[in-house]
């Protein structure tokens, strides 16, 4: 659709420098193909003429739109008219790209005020069919346009052009919204809706429907068409995870976040589907739990052999499910929810208790014995390796496992469940459920799961704590963090900017033990700075499915938005920007959500980027004087997840890290975390442990037997 008003009076810029598509950017194109612009005297006359065209039109219409009339309303001779623009065609083409481009400008300025894709969409219908549209001189304008598209060359490009263009803009929209062919269809309806109301109002001057009324029937019919879309949409899913009743608890859209395409629509489960799921791992955990420790090894052995297998096609799934760049996923996601059920794989046989010597009449012993049922939740920023850091030791001890994913991110979870199936481990000992937090609540709530492992945020552990109270279930929380990484005068600085990086921008900063309080020494900060600045500034943000991309997108719009308004309070409250700081839209990352690596030197411990988690790419940097100075300062904060100390003197490495409040710490290294090694945090930021022999207690318990071997001595 090409109708809009051209406002009476406008500058250079206003009318010219627009463009509608990259073959009409200058006055050139515009009105002469031959002619240039030599002074703002004759510019201004262009201006006027084409001014005076449209009121021709909209008094005379096209037919009456002659050279000579407009030359007789611009007080010019009709040769000068046709020196400007050649003849009457050149003339029209020229204020038809007028109107346009002010259309085009118009709608550039509420898209980017609309937050959300329907707030897109309806943007699209407010522009079109604003009370301007409705005004008699620009209406009968475009009518007069409208009548002759099919017949002039020039004037059909112009409107192809914006057709395309506001095609576009719904589609892409849409498809956040609906799958790709519904969302294709939908566009072309709410286009041709939006030119057939328009074309009724005008042709019936203006009795039939105004500009308020047009609106509402066109929003009306794109919020029932989405409803009847969202009501009727189904997603066929290997598994049995699959076939769920839509109204059980609401529905799951499935977006990647790097183009806001539809990945798929899932339906989430409610209480009936869980107790179904409770019953099944009941009935499957004591077939589990009867057979050995090494029997139980190598079904998860199998298992993560087909992970490895099937590491490309994972990792591709976890990268457009994520976000996050496939030279990260390739060489982390997948490969590390294997190793994970390879070591459990090994230590499910070595699983014990001890002998207690009691003397010469009794001796006692201890047997570690599965809780029975368990349930796992897991984040969005490693789907796939928190499902097997939660799945391979509970498995390994006997449990059976009901694992529900992040909402945002539940594909490579139900992929795991297949390869279990393929790798021979029994039906109901790892199930995969869908939902968003009512049905996460339904798991902490039922009485008949003996645990929850939660990974998420401190609101979230806190309410799994309470309701696991009402049954005495065990948890293991990992929750947030905003770690200090503490560099010393005497660190090699190469390495600590590298771990600074590692500890800020890997996943996209969306890794919970971050080093997001980054504390250097007086004496290194300018060298360290520079250095820092230089190397986050050259990374590579772009499509997650490259492989030269080193920072892919933030996992949704609303997260992005969280994550620039910190920046902006950063900026507020004094910290100087030295890197990044903006949403990257370049080409086609315009449809993503990207957020270039972002460094603050000269904060303050009381700012809000320092406080608070942001999990984003946000780094704060922040000076020191002394040691016991920063080792106050690092511990000035709720969250103890993990810490970080570069130096090269190891006796005050160890005497700093055995100060520090966390519950992982690194020496000359950050956020490196294999599975022999126990992760987890102290204060806000968790209970419990993951990862090495310490998750093998959180997954059983402890049972005293007392062995008497002489007779009982009663005072009865």
């Amino acid at each position: 659709m090409g109708r809009r008003e051209a406002p009476r009076s406008r500058s250079r810029t206003s009318l010219w420098s627009t463009p509608l598509n990259s073959q009409s950017t200058t006055p050139k194109d515009l009105v002469h193909h031959s002619g240039s612009l030599r002074d703002e005297g004759e510019e201004a006359r262009r201006v006027q003429l084409v001014e005076v065209t449209i009121d021709s039109l909209a008094e005379v219409g096209y037919v009456g739109t002659t050279l000579a009339e407009i030359a007789r309303r611009a007080r010019v001779s009709p040769g000068l008219v046709a020196h400007y623009f050649d003849d009457k065609d050149g003339l029209l083409e020229a204020a038809f790209r007028t109107l346009a481009r002010t259309l085009a400008a118009r709608m550039r300025a509420r898209l980017a005020l609309a937050r959300t894709p329907r707030g897109r969409v309806q943007a699209v219908i407010d522009i079109n069919l604003a009370p301007e549209e409705f005004d008699q001189r620009t209406g009968t304008a475009w009518l007069a346009f409208w009548g002759q598209v099919l017949h002039v060359r020039g004037l059909k490009r112009v409107q192809t052009a914006y057709q395309r263009r506001m095609l576009s803009n719904l589609r892409s929209d849409l498809r956040r919204l609906i799958p790709g062919e519904e969302a294709r269809s939908l566009a072309s309806m709410i286009a041709a809706m939006i030119d057939g109301v328009w074309l009724r109002a005008a042709l019936s001057e203006w009795q039939e429907a105004d500009s308020e009324s047009a609106r509402a029937l066109l929003t009306a019919f794109v919020d029932g068409r989405l409803k009847e879309l969202a009501q009727a949409a189904t997603l066929r899913v290997t598994g049995e995870s699959a076939v769920r009743a839509v109204s059980a608890g609401g529905r799951l859209r499935v977006i990647n976040p790097a183009n806001g395409a539809v990945l798929a629509e899932l339906s989430a489960d409610g209480a009936a589907q869980i107790d179904a799921a409770v019953r099944k791992a009941q009935a499957a955990q004591k077939t589990w739990a009867a057979l050995s420790g090494a029997e139980r090894g190598r079904v998860l052995q199998r298992a993560a052999r087909m992970l490895r297998e099937r590491n490309e096609e994972l990792a591709v799934l976890e990268t457009r499910n994520t976000g996050k760049p496939i030279q990260e996923t390739r060489a982390v996601d997948v490969l590390s929810g294997a190793q994970c059920l390879e070591y459990y794989a090994g230590l499910a046989g070595a699983i014990a208790g001890e002998h207690i010597d009691l003397g010469p009449q009794a001796f006692g012993y201890t047997r570690r014995e599965p809780l029975g049922v368990v349930a796992g939740i897991g984040a969005w920023n490693y789907p796939l390796q928190i499902a097997c850091w939660k799945c391979a030791p509970a498995l390994a001890c006997g449990n059976a496992m009901i694992f529900k994913p992040a909402e945002l991110t539940p594909l490579t979870a139900m992929k795991l469940q297949e390869l279990f199936a393929a790798a021979g481990l029994p039906a109901g000992v790892f199930q995969v459920v869908q939902g968003h937090a009512e049905t996460g609540r339904l798991l902490s709530r039922h009485p008949d799961i003996r645990k929850i492992s939660l990974t998420g945020e401190v609101g979230t552990g806190k309410a799994v704590m309470a309701d696991a109270a009402a049954s005495l279930k065990q948890v293991t929380l990992e929750l947030g963090g905003k770690s200090p990484l503490i560099v010393f005068d005497d660190a090699k600085l190469d390495n600590a900017v590298a771990g600074a990086l590692l500890g800020n921008f890997y996943s996209a900063g969306e890794v919970c033990s971050n080093g997001t309080r980054v504390f250097v020494h007086r004496s290194v900060h300018a060298a360290f700075v520079e250095r820092l600045r230089t190397r986050a500034a050259a990374m590579r943000v772009g499509d997650p499915l490259d492989p030269a991309t080193q920072v892919g997108a933030l996992i949704s719009a609303e997260h992005m938005e969280k994550v620039l308004a910190f920046i902006a309070r950063g900026r507020a409250q004094g910290a100087r920007l030295l890197a990044g700081g903006v949403r990257v839209t370049s080409g086609d990352l315009a449809n993503g959500c990207f957020v270039a690596p972002t460094v603050f030197d000269g904060c303050h411990d009381d700012m809000d980027i320092v406080r608070q988690e942001i999990f984003g790419p946000v780094m704060s940097v922040l000076e020191f004087a002394d040691e016991d100075e920063v080792i106050a300062r690092a511990n000035a904060t709720e969250f103890g997840l993990a810490a970080g100390v570069f130096t090269n003197d190891l006796t005050r490495a160890h005497r700093v890290i055995a100060q520090l409040q966390a519950g992982t710490c690194w020496i000359n290294h950050y956020n490196i975390t294999p599975v022999e090694l126990p992760f987890g945090g102290v204060k806000l930021s968790g209970l419990g442990r993951e990862n090495g022999r310490a998750a093998i207690e959180h997954y059983t318990q402890l049972k005293s037997v007392y062995v008497a071997m002489g007779d009982v001595d009663a005072p009865y």
